[in-house]
């Protein structure tokens, strides 16, 4: 049997059936001290591919942290074909401090990548975890949340124009793929550029864990490595349904025009019919209510949890589905909302 090969990262290496917790100093604090990151790194006996689990690039997205170890710490990969590289904290600072953005100068550390070692604090950050822990790797998935206030269903995002990155995405079996290029300076988007596949999987919202959620990304991670091979054991995940959202479709946020207390009439995930009243709308003295109606059939992918606004501020995301796919949705909520009666 030919063995695996060792990951090197600069300062170490793993190998073969070897198993490192490391915190990897990626700058310093005011005082001098390491800014580091945890990272593990399980190098399975057998060869493969080498995956990044990423969380936290966001210091207020938790759920992604949670589906990083328990992938990394409570599975079973003594047969692990391959290597996987878990970060559950990508953004130390701003997880430290609890917040989006990273707290000095509020910089985006998911904007900087793939990072540079003789620019801002941001970039030199994102450059060296980039280096050590992205480059190396064949494919990757970085779990993300909504922002503060809002919630998503579990969906991924990825360039599907990409035949390696829409492999990737519909190997990991979500209902829900949103066709995008992403941002300049995405980790995902900056490593695909670079021949390493990746896609961002969004679930839920930010500053909690939601078990549901977890529980659902861990079986994505499952899928994804069932087929590229990593676990024997497992098989890759059909949903059932899956629409794939493209420029080709109608998407949209909905925005409030009026300021006020908003009662939203649906969840993350529901169907809803052209017409019907997403939200409502009103004052403190209830006399002065304005409804918000789907101006097309199609799914929430994300919705208010935060229930005041301004005028312009986001309500949901509202996305078009396709007939056949229409169909499926409403029968298996209809049959949902029957079990709850």
């Amino acid at each position: 049997m030919v063995d695996n090969e060792a990951f090197t990262y600069n300062g170490g290496k793993v190998e073969p059936g070897e198993t490192q917790n490391i915190r990897y100093g990626i700058s310093e604090t005011y005082l001098g001290d390491p800014v580091r990151i945890p990272v593990t790194i399980i190098n399975g006996e057998r060869p493969g591919p080498t995956v990044f689990l990423s969380a936290a690039a966001h210091g207020d997205e938790l759920n992604g942290i949670e589906v990083v170890r328990e992938v990394a710490y409570e599975w079973d990969l003594s047969d692990l074909a391959g290597t996987l590289v878990g970060m559950p904290v990508v953004n130390v600072p701003a997880f430290i401090a609890q917040q989006r953005y990273l707290p000095i100068y509020d910089r985006d550390l998911n904007r900087s990548f793939p990072g540079s070692e003789t620019s801002t604090g941001a970039k030199r950050m994102a450059y060296r975890i980039y280096q050590n822990f992205i480059a190396p790797c064949d494919l990757g998935i970085d779990f993300h949340t909504s922002t503060r206030g809002r919630t998503n269903m579990l969906h991924v995002r990825a360039d599907m124009s990409d035949p390696d990155v829409a492999r990737l995405a519909n190997s990991f079996g979500s209902h829900v793929i949103i066709d995008s290029s992403g941002s300049d300076g995405m980790l995902r988007t900056e490593a695909a550029a670079r021949g390493t596949p990746a896609i961002t999987v969004e679930m839920g919202e930010a500053h909690r864990f939601q078990r549901e959620l977890i529980d659902e990304a861990l079986a994505g991670v499952e899928s994804v490595f069932a087929e590229y091979g990593l676990r024997e054991t497992s098989t890759v995940n059909w949903p059932g349904w899956r629409t794939v959202i493209s420029d080709e479709n109608e998407k949209t946020w909905l925005r409030a025009d009026a300021g006020g207390i908003v009662d939203m009439h649906h969840d993350r995930g529901a169907l809803v019919h052209e017409g019907d009243r997403i939200c409502t709308i009103t004052n403190p003295f209830k006399d002065d209510n304005v409804t918000v109606e789907a101006p097309f059939t199609g799914l929430l992918v994300g919705v208010l949890e935060n229930p005041v606004v301004y005028p312009g501020n986001p309500l949901c995301h509202l996305v078009e589905l396709k007939d056949d796919v229409r169909r499926v949705v409403e029968r298996e909520q209809s049959a949902a909302s029957e079990m709850t009666l």
